[in-house]
């Protein structure tokens, strides 16, 4: 750009200035600014000019010009040539002292260039502005305030003039009256005595290493008498706290035998300002200087003031700081500060005057006290170090406050200790431990935020900075590797510690490999007779216990599978290969899912794995017995983590299976049954789970021990028949029976396949049976206990399936069977058995609605059952289908729009009767079987009620499907029922409820694939005509009863024009039948398909016409429903145009006089075919 066009576009923007939006005034002063990075000196010179020739324009955008003055020269001062500079600093104190008033922003921002411009130029500004601080003559506010600011931005150009400032400035102070001019000398007075301190701090560094503290000295003391003994009297707060900023660094300035005079009345004089203001952190800050002064000079009088000092200052600290007020923060450091002082002069007397406050019971004294605690550990360290045993003692109460924030600062003192050698001496395991005990807080029992006023803990909560103190000691503090090590071991075993497992873990872990990096090749742990010490067995039960929930506790599996990492060669020398093969594939796994994506199940079988590798890879008895035996004692202490405990004994199973000595493996089996809480349903899962792993390898061993238990005297207890009636606490005996009725079902699901079958009935079915029945006086009584049928269910299923499973399964005989499925029967439908059932269970479980999944699981049991042989007899078969199919279907369906949790256990339930009726089906695949299922569905496929026909047309689909795709033809048979099921599926395609029709379509879709299928046709076939009935499926969905007619009379021509002659009567005669359906859409339909197939297929019916008019006429004699005798007048008319001589002959064949149905059966054949009447005439 031109320098023309530049200065022209200065000029716009400066005059824009004067807008009356402040928006744009804030977005042309950026402009400038912008603009001035590029071109500084062509900006300051359009400023300075415009301000020159603009000399009225009104303040407020003198002072927008000159911050932009301001913006450029801070940014390019080194660019600048003295010319430019020099009429820069002659404008900015024009500007700055063109009024005599107080004009505080502009004055401001033209004193903020000033000092901007002598960073540089100081000779310049400083003979500008001593040009107007001329001795005699009171000068302008922002005079002094610019050699104030002057003296700290450019210490080493200033200082050189303190000297000649001070004698000026000397006999002004007592000229000045005003508040405003007195707090401007204050501060300046300030700013020239820590400029000062700084350039003799640096003089090695300075222009004039010459100078000395002695050269102020004088100068200084004159101001200090007037500061302190006239202006900090006065009653302005403000002018108070300008005077004790000042004699802060002032008092480093005075002569040391002036100090001293000075020090009895300065500080009581300091010490009285925190009553007299609320913001107190100027006094502080005063305070610490004046403090540091004294002990710099080794001053005596602090010893006698040193009472008063503590006093005052411990208030200070224990005022509850807020963290929205950086002020009351501020205060706090500078206190800490002046503590700091007074640690390092007398540290005895402090310590004589803080220790015993901790023994108070006010919070915020205890709180304020480890405070000042922990800041002189950190700060006098030296003074301190043979304070260490005392310092510890006096921790004792604060260590049992149950206070947060007590506790919170206890945890940071305790943090200082840990860097300065205190948790090395006697009493520092106690501090250790009180970590630890904070790292195992819950977290859910951490103190939340309740409001602005209120003085819980935020994030920082003492939980979580004590994990963190934990981990930094740990990590980052080399000496308190032997202080925690082997120590922090002892915690990992004991409940209480549990929420500290992960903390734990990564500390142990980095204090490990630290050890091995040391060259540690031999065992980490040296016990060395150390009893507390949790052993080898200890560690790896626990920590193999904790990795089963990995996510809890900030993911303690993944840190205690790390831990065990590490510790392979003392847990077992062999284990270190197939440990670091292992670990990390296990890690890698939790990496790859989160807490809601992880499967449990999948976990724990992985962990089992590893456990099961370890035992096979240690192969030492010895060791193995122990560990289980560490097992057995660490159970009880997972009471209160159910899964935990689950996975526990699925560890104990593990290793019970990996044991040779059978004794060991006995007597800790029977301890566990005797030890076990029964009335938790968890436990007994885990006891369940940990005997079917264990009789994996010894099954005689856990069988044995399993009936010696139930022959114990247990059970004598409930012998007694007054006992039926008597309700003990909370079913005790009946959880023992449930636990041993799994027990007995996941060792058959476990045992051995070549094994077991020897076994199933005698030992394992039989002691079921045992557990599950109680005799009173000769009588076999049936079980209240609602948990008792689950487990027996539950059991038989898993046994069952277990037989099945085995080679020899398919043809092992289980005579049992029958007294299995009775047992399940009143399970499924309390009506099925009507013996001594109680009350109760039937009231717990009303056959409308489901609660538990008693039902789904006596199905699968059944299941199971089925497949097995012998087959059920006929009648038992029967008794078991109508038990099921009442259990399920009458119950009634959730009310729409309600997000019921009982949904997925109602499609569960429902599968499961699916798999039992496709099992039963299985066992005779024969069109008389499947004739038999679809019979025991019939009254449900035609109830009232729409819910149960949806159900029952779904199951009898899936039959059909299952028969479709197990069709198995060695010959040519026909499927002579076809007809008889076609009847009673096709009329459902109108039903009222659409899922009904859906399923009725696919019904018919599967009859018709099963008649190819016996025609001969391959399975994979498509037959073009009826694969039109999927497309026909969308036209059921239309409420409109037209469409839904014309729909089915499509499915009646679709089924005509695959139907076998022979199946054509036995059709017909069932739609007859469904004439009289109490659904008139369904009546309909029906009617709509006969008519159908009359005109389709009517040719090949003439011999069957005597018999279709004789069901017709009965079903106009039967029926006073207007619309089914209009239907069944309309078929013989339909019958009659394809035969009309022999239905004429038919209706005349009847004897005189004819009834109601045979002149309505007249009427329909006379109305519309005249030439029939001469037949008529002649029977006249």
């Amino acid at each position: 750009m031109s320098e023309s066009y530049v200065k022209r576009l200065f000029t716009i923007l400066l005059d824009a200035v004067t807008d009356k939006d402040p928006q744009v005034q804030e977005q042309v002063c950026g402009a400038l600014c912008a603009l001035g990075e590029s071109q500084p000196e062509e900006a300051l010179r359009a400023c300075e000019e415009h301000l020159r020739l603009h000399d009225k324009l009104a303040h407020p955008y003198r002072t927008m010009i000159l911050r932009v003055m301001e913006t450029v020269v801070s940014s390019h001062l080194g660019e600048l040539d003295k010319g430019l500079a020099r009429a820069s600093i002659l404008l900015a104190s024009s500007e700055m002292t063109k009024v005599k008033e107080l004009v505080c922003d502009w004055q401001q921002a033209a004193s903020n260039v000033l000092v901007a411009l002598g960073k540089r130029f100081i000779s310049s500004v400083m003979e500008e502005i001593l040009s107007k601080f001329q001795p005699g003559v009171l000068p302008h506010h922002f005079v002094v305030q610019t050699l104030a600011n002057l003296s700290v931005s450019n210490v080493f150009g200033v200082v050189p003039f303190l000297t000649s400032i001070l004698s000026t400035m000397l006999p002004m102070l007592s000229a000045a009256k005003p508040d405003s001019m007195r707090v401007v000398f204050c501060c300046a007075l300030q700013r020239f005595s820590e400029s000062t301190l700084e350039y003799l701090a640096d003089l090695d560094q300075a222009p004039d290493p010459t100078v000395r503290k002695d050269a102020f000295a004088t100068d200084i003391f004159s101001a200090y008498d007037i500061l302190f003994h006239h202006w900090l009297q006065s009653r302005e707060a403000k002018l108070r706290l300008a005077v004790v900023e000042a004699l802060g660094p002032m008092s480093h300035l005075l002569p040391s035998e002036k100090l001293e005079e000075q020090l009895p009345k300065l500080l009581p004089g300091v010490l009285g300002l925190y009553k007299k203001h609320a913001e107190t952190v100027h006094v502080s800050r005063s305070l610490g200087q004046i403090l540091e002064a004294a002990a710099s000079v080794g001053s005596r009088t602090l010893d006698v003031q040193l009472d008063s000092l503590l006093a005052a200052l411990h208030a200070q600290i224990c005022v509850p700081v807020e963290s929205s007020s950086p002020l009351v923060m501020s205060n706090q450091k500078e206190v800490l500060r002046c503590f700091t002082v007074l640690a390092c002069c007398s540290p005895d007397r402090l310590l004589a005057f803080l220790l015993p406050k901790l023994d108070t019971s006010n919070e915020r004294t205890r709180v304020g006290t480890l405070q000042v605690v922990r800041h002189i550990i950190n700060s006098a360290a030296a003074q301190m170090e043979v304070k260490q045993p005392f310092i510890l003692s006096s921790m004792k109460l604060p260590l049992l406050d149950t206070n947060s924030k007590v506790k919170r600062a206890v945890v940071q003192v305790i943090s200082a200790m840990a860097h300065h050698g205190y948790l090395e001496q006697p009493g520092g395991e106690a501090m250790i431990e009180y970590i630890v005990q904070q790292c195992a807080l819950p977290p859910e029992a951490e103190p939340q935020k309740l409001g602005a006023n209120s003085e819980a803990l935020a994030a920082d909560s003492v939980r979580a900075i004590s994990v963190s103190t934990l981990y930094l000691v740990s990590t980052t503090v080399d000496r308190m590797g032997d202080v925690l090590w082997p120590y922090l071991f002892e915690f990992l075993v004991p409940v209480r510690f549990t929420g500290a497992l992960t903390p734990l873990c990564r500390s142990l872990v980095h204090l490990a490999q630290k050890r091995q990096e040391a060259g540690a090749h031999a065992l980490l742990i040296q016990y060395n007779g150390n009893v507390t010490l949790p052993s080898p067995y200890a560690m790896a039960t626990r920590l193999l216990a904790v990795s089963s929930s990995p996510y809890l506790g900030d993911g303690r599996g993944a840190a205690s599978l790390r831990l065990l990492s590490v510790l392979h060669r003392d847990i077992h020398p062999m284990l270190g290969q197939r440990w670091a093969t292992a670990i990390p594939l296990l890690l890698e796994h939790l990496d790859g899912y989160t807490e809601e994506t992880l499967s449990r199940k999948e976990w724990e079988e992985k962990l089992l794995m590893f456990l099961r590798d370890t035992l096979a890879v240690v192969s030492d008895n010895t060791w193995i017995c122990q560990l289980s035996l560490e097992m057995c004692k660490q159970l009880p202490s997972y009471n209160g983590t159910p899964l935990e405990k689950n996975f526990l004994y699925k560890c104990i199973g593990t290793t019970l299976g990996a044991a040779s000595s059978k004794e060991v493996v006995r007597k800790h089996l029977q301890e566990l049954l005797e030890t076990a809480r029964y009335q938790e349903e968890s436990e007994r899962e885990g006891l369940a789970c940990c005997f079917g792993i264990c009789a994996s390898s010894h099954l005689d061993d856990t069988l044995a021990q399993l009936e010696d238990f139930v022959k114990s005297d247990v059970f004598r207890k409930s012998a007694g028949i007054f006992n039926i009636f008597k309700d003990r606490s909370e079913n005790e005996v009946e959880k023992v029976k449930s636990a041993l009725i799994l027990c007995y079902g996941h060792v058959a699901a476990r045992a051995p396949r070549e094994l077991l079958l020897a076994r199933v009935e005698s030992d394992i079915f039989r002691n079921m049976s045992q557990c599950f029945s109680t005799k009173v006086l000769g009588i076999k009584v049936e079980t209240k206990d609602l948990g008792l049928r689950l487990c027996l269910a539950q059991s038989v299923c898993m046994a069952s399936q277990a037989v099945r499973s085995s080679s020899h399964g398919s043809s092992f005989q289980l005579l049992r069977k029958p007294e299995l499925v009775a047992q399940m029967m009143p399970v499924l439908w309390p009506r099925a058995i009507p013996r001594l059932l109680p009350q109760e269970f039937i009231k717990a479980e009303p056959s409308d609605s489901l609660r538990t999944p008693m039902r789904k699981k006596a199905m699968l049991a059944c299941t199971y059952l089925v497949s097995l042989e012998p087959a059920l007899e006929g009648q038992a078969q029967a008794d078991l289908i109508h038990s099921c199919l009442h259990s399920i279907m009458a119950v009634l369906p959730e009310p729409e729009g309600v997000d019921s949790h009982q949904e997925p256990l109602y499609l569960d339930t429902m599968q499961a009767l699916k798999d039992l009726l496709t099992s039963l089906l299985q066992r005779n695949m024969t069109p008389q079987g499947l004739q038999v299922m679809v019979e025991h569905l019939s009254p449900w496929i035609k109830s009232p009620r729409g819910h149960e026909r949806v159900r029952a047309l779904g199951l009898s689909a899936c039959l059909l499907q299952h028969f479709l795709k197990h069709l198995h033809i060695s010959a040519l048979v026909p499927f002579h029922n076809l007809g008889l099921l076609l009847g009673l599926f096709s009329p459902r395609c109108a039903d009222l409820w659409p899922a009904t029709r859906q399923e009725a379509v696919s019904c018919v879709y599967s009859l018709l694939y099963l008649q190819l299928g016996y025609e001969g046709f391959s399975r994979d076939y498509q037959d073009d005509v009826v694969e039109q009935l999927l497309t026909l499926k969308d036209g059921l969905g239309h409420p409109d009863p037209a469409i839904l007619f014309h729909t089915c009379h499509s499915v009646a021509q679709i089924i005509g024009k695959r139907l076998p002659p022979d199946q054509l009567i036995s059709l017909l005669l069932t739609l007859f039948e469904g004439l009289g359906d109490p659904d008139q859409n369904c009546s309909r339909a029906a009617a709509v398909i006969v008519n159908c197939l009359l005109k389709e297929r009517g040719h090949v019916l003439l011999e069957k016409v005597p018999e279709i008019v004789s069901v017709l006429c009965s079903k106009l004699q039967e029926t006073h429903g207007e619309h089914v005798l209009q239907a069944a007048q309309h078929s013989v008319y339909v019958l009659a145009a394809r035969h009309h001589a022999a239905v004429v002959s038919s209706l005349l064949g009847s004897p005189l006089p004819f009834d109601r149905s045979r002149l309505s059966a007249s009427a329909a054949v006379t109305s519309p075919a005249r030439h029939c009447q001469p037949f008529f005439a002649l029977a006249v």
